[in-house]
């Protein structure tokens, strides 16, 4: 399957960013599927001699068993330490030899991977990938050593205040659910975790039905196929995932206080978002890019920061996760105007709930959000990570072309709308880590 896709006034040509007078040119999205059933999408572009990979299987963090936290953060980090007859030494000397960037990274949802290769090397590099994927050691050495990082990470953690705040904020949010467990686990599980343990979670996660690829670069369709079958047709046909359920999201506000002794606090704040395939989710986007997520030209910063010098930077944001969808924001003030900060924010959320957005307004945010999307296409990695993406989130191809006039299609009354449906800046979830002021914890 091939689709063709273009931007209005801009085009993506050959990985790089071209402006047009009129869609003259467009970007070949192929939908390529191997004589073993995996499929990938590509854009081929042989203007430059490397390939871009990115794969993602479905289920990470959120899937590690009742005390084994950190089991699937702690795979990841060892896929590329040995696999094959190779051990970690020589399985990293060989990529250092081949010029291979090879990396995999356990987030709640997913176990994803990035790879890069030039395309002189093509053959031999897709087979480290194929080891990586399929034959990994789990040596006792670099287990060993990846604890001992991991570990390392996990007590600086619990001496960040950011992370002091968001694990809070998500215990109080998402109590008892998957995600407000630490995705790299605590020292206690990690200590006990086995290379048995790492490997039958390997085998349990990494499988050809849950697995999606996006390929850019010097590779035609063909080629593709083979090296699909090669490199990741050894995966279980099949994964073994357990069923997880939506997270409920505690629905009144709670404020939590984390007395730490420092000259200012950081706060986190938010509560229900939506999820991506929401109908209103690009109404939300464009009016929470006016709120919050558009830097200095956003509300909450004009209110905030330039007016009440409040505090440097404060934004908010939109984050779907696989199974719950959250609205949140963050801000970093001095203690003793910590109060204030969320008076001020509460006041703005409240506003645009009553009184929406100007004309004005709107038509800025379309401006910058239509007008800055090509930028997200203009590398071949960005390429790869954005296609993943949009499958990921099950948006379909056509998103590309469709994107943009969804988000010009946005109307005032649209915004007004999903503002009263989204925004509750009276049961906003508060977690502060600091000695603020005049706040009272409940």
């Amino acid at each position: 399957m091939l689709r063709s896709f273009c931007f209005s006034a801009v085009a993506i040509v050959f990985g790089s960013l071209v402006s047009f007078s009129s869609a003259g040119h467009a970007m070949e999205i192929q939908e390529v599927t191997s004589p073993g059933g995996i499929t990938a999408w590509l854009v081929e572009e042989h203007a430059l001699p490397l390939v871009v990979l990115d794969a993602a299987w479905e289920g990470g963090a959120l899937l590690d068993p009742e005390g084994k936290g950190g089991l699937a953060y702690m795979m990841a980090a060892l896929l590329d330490e040995g696999a094959g007859d190779l051990d970690s030494q020589a399985f990293q000397a060989e990529l250092e030899r081949l010029a291979v960037s090879l990396s995999f990274r356990a987030g709640h949802d997913t176990i994803s991977l990035s790879f890069k290769t030039l395309s002189e090397n093509r053959e031999a590099a897709f087979e480290m990938l194929r080891l990586a994927v399929s034959a990994p050691r789990f040596d006792t050495e670099a287990v060993e050593r990846i604890r001992r990082q991991l570990m390392v990470s996990i007590t600086r953690d619990t001496e960040s205040p950011d992370r002091m705040a968001a694990v809070a904020w998500y215990n109080l949010a998402l109590p008892g659910h998957g995600y407000a467990r630490p995705s790299k686990g605590t020292l206690t599980t990690v200590s006990d975790l086995t290379s048995e343990d790492l490997a039958a979670h390997q085998r349990r996660l990494m499988a050809r039905d849950n697995l999606k690829i996006t390929v850019v670069g010097d590779i035609d369709s063909e080629a593709l196929k083979i090296l699909l079958d090669q490199t990741f047709g050894a995966l279980a046909e099949t994964s073994s995932l357990p069923q997880t359920l939506q997270a409920e999201i505690t629905p009144a506000a709670q404020l939590e206080i984390i007395e730490r002794e420092m000259p200012q606090s950081i706060v986190l704040f938010g509560h229900e978002g939506l999820a991506r395939t929401d109908d209103d989710f690009i109404p939300a986007y464009v009016m929470n890019y006016i709120l919050g997520g558009g830097g200095f030209s956003s509300r909450l910063m004009t209110e905030v920061r330039e007016k009440r010098g409040l505090a440097y930077s404060v934004a908010s944001h939109l984050y779907p996760l696989r199974h719950a969808s959250l609205f949140l924001g963050q801000v970093a003030t001095e203690n003793a105007r910590v109060a204030e900060t969320l008076d001020v924010i509460r006041a703005e959320i409240r506003k645009l709930v009553a009184d929406g957005v100007s004309a004005e307004e709107l038509m800025d945010a379309k401006t910058y959000l239509t007008g800055s999307y090509p930028l997200r296409f203009d590398t071949n990695d960005k390429i790869s990570g954005q296609l993943l993406a949009i499958w990921q989130n099950d948006l379909g191809l056509e998103y590309i072309t469709r994107r943009n006039g969804l988000i010009n299609a946005v109307t005032q009354e649209d915004i007004r709308r999903v503002a009263a449906r989204l925004l509750d800046p009276d049961n906003l979830i508060v977690t502060v880590v600091g000695q603020p002021e005049g706040l009272v914890a409940n």
